[in-house]
């Protein structure tokens, strides 16, 4: 397995995003089945497991919990709080919550439900408006200095809040989505991580599963996935999107690879500190994704692909109105 620094961070080149395992892309799978593909994955090399109390919420982080334990200090485990999640009945208000108080009590029962001693990766799920970013990066940097937290991340949030963030309590990485469906991140996030020095971990490094080439405007989700909800999810606009697809299918073919391999190893290429966390429910997909690392795009194929996808207009938003509302601020 190759690995990578996301700021001082070592882990492998590609990590698991989980939380599809306990539901948000239909129902849950099955336990068992979950705390065995973890395993799969640090089998085959994986030593980065993404997960956050809100999904669930508290479910995904009590399925890491168990099946991380026995190889606890082998992996990092990435977590996050900010989301207003009462702590005893799981029961949400839709807002944000990271005043400081509440993020110590979240990292005391996220170590709980993990079976930990320590987080190594604690991000702020979504920016709060409500709470200067500079109460919220020194509330995590006493959680550092307690030992209960080793680095300190951002998810979702504008280059401005990420420097106010920094120069209180250096971050380590941000999370947001970033790929071949959503390039918004290389206007202005990557050159300020670059700068600070900071990792960046693209979740939906896949587009949600559309970039799989498994996905189009015939496609049913089940009732609970979430991208029904999402505009560029819609039929008309997945008719559309499919010119994504047939670009990345293009070199697959050539490569003899998937579509999905060459979304990742596209993604890999752009800069040597970001590090995917494509999140699947299923082994040969986890071994497919896997296998990107083993595909090398040359520079001519790189800028192909940039110069065919920036023909490609992308219909339909991200994420639901109402969800886009809560980043980059």
């Amino acid at each position: 397995m190759k690995h990578r620094h996301i700021g001082s961070l070592e882990v492998s080149a590609l990590g698991l995003g989980c939380m599809g395992m306990t539901g948000v892309y239909g129902g849950s799978a099955d336990k068992g089945e979950m705390i065995k593909l973890i395993h799969d994955a640090h089998d085959r090399g994986v030593t980065f497991f993404d997960t956050a109390e809100a999904y669930g919420p508290f479910a995904n982080e009590a399925l890491l919990g168990e099946a991380l334990q026995p190889i606890r200090d082998k992996v990092v485990i990435a977590t996050k709080f900010g989301f207003d999640i009462d702590l005893e009945t799981g029961a949400r208000s839709g807002g944000t919550n990271s005043r400081p108080e509440h993020i110590k009590a979240v990292a005391v029962a996220a170590l709980k439900r993990l079976k930990t001693d320590r987080i190594d990766l604690f991000y702020q799920h979504r920016v709060d408006l409500n709470v200067p970013i500079e109460d919220v990066a020194g509330a995590v940097g006493d959680l550092i200095a307690e030992g209960k937290v080793k680095h300190f991340g951002l998810s979702e949030a504008g280059v401005q809040t990420i420097r106010r963030a920094h120069a209180v309590q250096p971050v380590t990485a941000v999370q947001s989505e970033y790929s071949l469906f959503w390039r918004g991140p290389e206007a202005d996030l990557l050159p300020v991580l670059e700068e600070l020095g900071i990792g960046f971990v693209p979740f939906s490094p896949l587009g949600a599963g559309f970039l799989t080439g498994k996905i189009d405007e015939n496609t049913k989700f089940e009732q609970g996935d979430f991208r029904n909800l999402v505009p560029r999810f819609s039929t008309e606009a997945r008719k559309a999107n499919m010119a994504l697809v047939r670009v990345a299918n293009g070199v697959a073919d050539r490569k003899g690879a998937t579509p999905a391999q060459v979304a990742l190893a596209w993604l890999l290429a752009q800069k040597p500190w970001i590090v995917p966390i494509p999140g699947t429910t299923k082994l040969h997909r986890l071994e497919e994704n896997l296998g990107a690392l083993d595909l090398e795009l040359t520079a001519d194929e790189l800028a192909d692909i940039d110069a065919e996808a920036s023909k490609v207009e992308v219909q339909g938003e991200r994420l639901p109105e109402a969800v886009l509302k809560m980043t980059g601020h």
